[in-house]
């Protein structure tokens, strides 16, 4: 087992007399308890200085990888100019909004925010003003953040499968009760809840790719009746794109899947790293959160220019030729590697994924929902992980989690992996 160097403990020590836990993120504790001190590219330092090639890229926001020189030079030069005003129309937040309407296809107009839990919670918002009904659907596996309302049946035990299974005490009973889990990629359970129910519900949300539970590659035909159902039931469509946004191309996974929402949220890619998050979606929902709608949204930090000027920045490298073949490349890459090693030693594991994100899960096939991921084997699974730490690979040891590429890894950095990867299937065999 690895243990964190000295500099680590010491750090982590410090954190923990004024952090509760050490940790302001739930999510940030893990063994081994490394710290990091650096970052660059693919690649994270512990404080020690030993180096990382990274593949949690903080759950997904470093696309282009860690501290990107243009990124950081059109903040900087930003910040020479102009900080947080708080009045009025701010020029580059307008040019941003400009650029998402022009990639997303849902986006009419857009909304900014600083996480995704606030850009989902305003989305939910939304739709209950917009139908005067308060039921909810979400699935099982999908996360969409903090708030009451959706704050459950992620990664649950399959005692609590078919139960609400709430992520945090405290949380509003009445709001927990309008809320209600069905089953991913179930055609037929989201058409008898909709059919029974639908003058009842506001709203459908759902991670377009379950990629909160690693990847749960959504069937056509689910994502094609759910938006014929919701379109017919009068009930908003929210694709939650926090995770797939810019990562699966710059207009989303509705751009892929060819599925239009109703609303979207996005976050972490979008402006590599720096907190910025956006809602956009059909004008005549957005415009009920403007100044003369009976929405409110405010935040003083919203469209704050550092990360409004981040993601332009990362529009524009994304936008050039060849960055998501890259990407998408490496992606395949690395799982077709993974999938030979796996039949090589004759490991019960599926190697998996989409576009940049991939998974091994150690079980087999077929995942098509978070009832299928109970038969991973979660021991086998984080020891994988804590096992590739030790030989220089990053890849965050918990159940489930998913691992990102980004434009900065090259194919040396995979192949070198994907040797420290047949190292440990060797051993695990």
């Amino acid at each position: 087992m690895l243990n964190a160097t000295e500099r680590s403990s010491e750090i982590f020590e410090t954190a923990q007399r004024y952090i509760p836990g050490g940790v302001s993120s739930a999510n940030r504790r893990v063994e081994p308890n490394l710290t990091f001190t650096r970052a660059e590219g693919a690649y994270i330092y512990e404080a020690d200085g030993q180096r990382y090639i990274d593949y949690h890229a903080a759950f997904g926001p470093a696309i282009l990888g860690h501290c990107h020189p243009e990124v950081n030079r059109r903040v900087a030069a930003t910040l020479d100019r102009i900080d947080l005003i708080g009045a009025g129309a701010g020029e580059l937040e307008a040019q941003l909004a400009q650029k998402i309407v022009e990639h997303v296809p849902s986006a009419e107009k857009t909304l900014f925010c600083n996480s995704g839990s606030e850009a989902t919670y305003s989305a939910l918002r939304v739709a209950r003003a917009a139908t005067g009904r308060r039921k909810l659907i979400k699935f099982q596996g999908c996360y969409h953040g903090w708030h009451d309302a959706v704050a459950m049946n992620v990664i649950s035990s399959a005692a609590k499968i078919g139960q609400r299974d709430l992520l945090s005490a405290g949380m509003t009973p009445e709001v927990v009760e309008d809320t209600l889990v069905l089953r991913f990629n179930d055609v037929e359970e989201l058409t008898r809840v909709i059919e029974r129910r639908g003058d009842e519900i506001a709203a459908v949300i759902l991670e377009p790719i379950p990629h909160n539970i690693g990847t749960v590659m959504p069937h056509d035909a689910f994502l094609r009746r759910m938006r014929d159902l919701t379109a017919a039931h009068g009930i908003v469509l929210i694709f939650d794109e926090v995770v797939t946004g810019f990562r699966h191309t710059l207009g989303g996974y509705q751009a892929v899947a060819g599925v239009t929402p109703d609303l979207t949220t996005m976050g972490k890619a979008i402006a590599n790293g720096f907190p910025l998050a956006a809602l956009c979606g059909r004008a005549d929902l957005l415009d009920r959160c403007g100044p003369d709608g009976d929405v409110f949204f405010a935040g003083t930090f919203n469209a704050h220019p550092v990360g409004v000027a981040a993601s332009l920045a990362t529009i524009d490298i994304l936008e050039r030729p060849g960055s998501y073949e890259h990407l998408f490349g490496l992606g395949e890459r690395m799982r077709a590697g993974m999938t030979m090693l796996i039949d090589r030693y004759g490991i019960q594991a599926t190697s998996t994924g989409f576009g940049s994100v991939f998974v091994t899960y150690f079980m087999s096939a077929p995942i098509d929902d978070y009832d299928d991921l109970l038969r991973n084997d979660v021991a086998a699974f984080v020891r994988f992980r804590r096992e590739m730490i030790t030989r220089g690979v990053y890849m965050l040891p918990v159940n489930l989690k998913r691992n990102h590429v980004s434009l900065a890894h090259t194919v040396q950095d995979i192949d070198t992996t994907l040797e420290a990867a047949e190292d440990v299937l060797k051993q695990m065999r």
